[in-house]
């Protein structure tokens, strides 16, 4: 019996939740008829957490504890389409998913927050500083800008040896294949995810692979993770009528490709912002959070004060 066969245990996420130090509690908001689910804890000033693809909030757990540790109440939601969220049919464009985000901040009675994101959460931070800039005060994106025009100039088949391809976004955008495909098998993606964009493997180990796979193992789940991909056409056009985010920005980014990933942030980020610094997170891939979590925790504690 091979890895992907094995069972493993995967604990809910209130026993996950309660696993980290910090008081930490999964729970629920309901916001424009999409219910949200989060895990929160420590108190002071609020910092939303937003993960990517194909993670759930449980992506930040090794950084949650330390930053509420700091003084600030850590909340990190799952978007809509993740995780123990809601998987609606629509409203997977960035803009809209900010907006409810923005309605989750005000169904948890803050008017300003800290916010920061990575991969899609990333993309879904940035959509929410530029859309509401009243309501952000700072703003860190994590290894992913959003999306733009240049996505239509990744090349089909790449040279042999180039050093990174990301096929999933062709993929994610078949409607209805990915589900067939991967419902009941999506400890296959998981793995081949994190073995190839990691440079220590074990940084997400077997049991945060089963809590991935599980939350990415049904159709729902699946189609709400291919919907974030299939709307970037709609990100692109609504890239286009923003303005530059006026609340400080802090990117942080991976040398993944062979530096392309830290090249890209730095192109476009200072023209996006006002108050803009891009750091790049040393010996470690795309999903750092979990392989470099000292650095996340550092760098948002310079960052968030």
């Amino acid at each position: 019996m091979n890895k992907r066969e094995a069972t493993t245990a995967v604990p809910t996420d209130a026993q996950l939740a309660e696993s980290l130090d910090g008081d930490f509690r999964s729970d629920h908001v309901t916001v424009d008829g999409l219910r949200l689910h989060y895990v929160a804890g420590g108190s002071g000033s609020p910092l939303i957490l937003l993960p990517g693809w194909p993670q759930t909030w449980w992506e930040f757990h090794k950084v949650m504890p330390a930053l509420a540790a700091a003084g600030r109440r850590v909340i990190v939601v799952d978007l809509p389409g993740m995780g123990g969220s809601d998987k609606p049919a629509t409203g997977y464009d960035k803009k809209t998913m900010a907006s409810v985000i923005h309605g989750f901040v005000r169904a948890l009675g803050y008017e300003q927050v800290d916010i920061a994101g990575h991969d899609i959460g990333a993309q879904v931070a940035f959509s929410f500083a530029v859309n509401h800039p009243e309501a952000t005060r700072k703003v860190a994106l994590l290894d992913v800008v959003h999306p733009d025009a240049s996505l239509y100039q990744i090349p089909m088949l790449l040279p042999p040896g180039a050093p990174f391809f990301p096929w999933w976004f062709a993929f994610n955008q078949v409607v209805g294949l990915p589900e067939d495909l991967l419902a009941g098998r999506a400890r296959y993606l998981v793995d081949w995810i994190f073995d190839n964009f990691l440079m220590d493997k074990s940084a997400v180990g077997p049991l945060d692979r089963a809590v991935y796979a599980h939350h990415y193992d049904n159709r729902d789940a699946i189609r709400g993770g291919s919907g974030w991909y299939q709307t970037f056409g709609q990100d692109i056009v609504d890239l286009g009528t923003y303005g530059k985010v006026t609340a400080p920005i802090l990117g942080m980014v991976s040398n993944l490709g062979d530096g392309m990933f830290a090249a890209q942030m730095q192109a476009t980020l200072p023209n996006q912002g006002t108050d803009v610094r891009v750091v790049v997170v040393p010996d470690a891939g795309h999903y750092f959070v979990e392989e470099a979590p000292q650095a996340v925790i550092d760098e948002f504690n310079r960052f968030f004060v």
